[in-house]
C-alpha cells in the first residue's frame, strides 16, 4: 500500500504510550481513592468495594473490555476509560492494606489527637506512606496496559483505522506473512521491546 511502516511505529508508539499511561492514571486515581476510603473508614463501605472489586475480577480484563468495547464503539477515550476501569482494583486492594496498617500507627493517632480531620490525616499522613508501592504497581501496570490495547486493536476494537496503532499494524501484517514480512515483524518487535 506504500506506508511507511517505521513511520507507522512512532506514530503507533505514541498511540500506545497515551493509552497506557492515561488508563494507568485513570485506574491509579480511583483505586487509590477508593482504596483510602475503603481502608480508612472500614465497615460496610470497605465490604461493598471490596466485593465489587471481587465481582469484577471474576471477569478476564479483555472479555471485559471486548464486550464494553463492542457495545460503545472503539475510540481512543473508551479504550482509555475501558483499560483504565477495569484496572482500578489492583490499587484499591494495595492501597487498603497499607491503609489498615498505617490507620493504626503512632503518628496518625498524634495526629487524631491534635484535633486534626480524617481528610488532613489521609491527605498529609496515610498518603505519602502509600505512594511508593503504587509507584511500583503503576510502572508495571503501564506495561501491562499497553499489551491489553495492542490485543485489542488486533481484534479490531482498539484505535480506528486511520491512526496507526501496533496492534492493528500485526493485524494487517499477518496476512501477508510470505510476502512481505516485516509488515508483521516490526510491530510485533516493538510491543515486545515495550
Amino acid at each position: 500500500l506504500g506506508r511507511d511502516v517505521a513511520s507507522r511505529l512512532l506514530y503507533g508508539a505514541r498511540v500506545s504510550l497515551v493509552v497506557g499511561l492515561s488508563a494507568v492514571l485513570v485506574a491509579g486515581v480511583v483505586g487509590v481513592l477508593l482504596g483510602l476510603l475503603s481502608g480508612y473508614h472500614r465497615g460496610w463501605l470497605d465490604d461493598a468495594l471490596m466485593r465489587l472489586g471481587d465481582i469484577q475480577l471474576a471477569f478476564p480484563v479483555l472479555v471485559l473490555a471486548v464486550a464494553v468495547l463492542a457495545v460503545l464503539g472503539s475510540s481512543l477515550l473508551n479504550l482509555v476509560l475501558v483499560l483504565g476501569v477495569t484496572g482500578w482494583i489492583t490499587y484499591a486492594r494495595i492501597v487498603r492494606g497499607q491503609v489498615l496498617s498505617l490507620r493504626e500507627r503512632e503518628f496518625v493517632d498524634a495526629a487524631r489527637a491534635l484535633g486534626a480531620g480524617d481528610g488532613y490525616i489521609l491527605r498529609r499522613h496515610v498518603l505519602p506512606g502509600v505512594l511508593p508501592p503504587i509507584t511500583v504497581v503503576a510502572t508495571f501496570s503501564v506495561a501491562r496496559t499497553i499489551i491489553a490495547e495492542a490485543s485489542l486493536s488486533f481484534l479490531g476494537l482498539g484505535i480506528p483505522a486511520p491512526q496507526p496503532s501496533w496492534g492493528a499494524m500485526l493485524d494487517e501484517g499477518r496476512n501477508y506473512l510470505t510476502t512481505g514480512w516485516w509488515l508483521a515483524l516490526f510491530p510485533g518487535l516493538a510491543i515486545l521491546v515495550l
